[in-house]
């Protein structure tokens, strides 16, 4: 596995946890394609802010093999980072609107 990959997969956890939570929590869905690009952008920020205590795809791959560990660890922020970027706008959306 290369970074680029591992960010791709990041990525792709972080629109499934926006996603999911979407379908879940209907009053904080956005559908499907704003969900989408929610994910994205906070899977992204979560590891970029979060990856600096060691979980970003470079640490995960420092040893020359997959540290099984932080890869999770990395998949579990991209997928909070999803969730609660969702809930996040929601709320700033629903505010902005009042």
């Amino acid at each position: 596995m290369t970074e680029t990959l591992i960010s791709l997969i990041s990525i792709f956890i972080g629109i499934a946890g926006a996603n999911l939570t979407g379908f879940i929590i209907k009053k904080y869905s956005f559908r499907l394609i704003g969900n989408t690009i929610v994910g994205v952008f906070g899977s992204v920020f979560f590891i970029k802010s979060i990856g600096r205590l060691g979980f970003d795809p470079m640490s995960v791959l420092q040893s020359g093999n997959v540290n099984i560990t932080l890869f999770i660890i990395n998949l579990i922020i991209s997928f909070c980072g999803g969730m609660i970027a969702l809930i996040l706008l929601k709320m700033l959306k629903n505010r902005i609107n009042k």
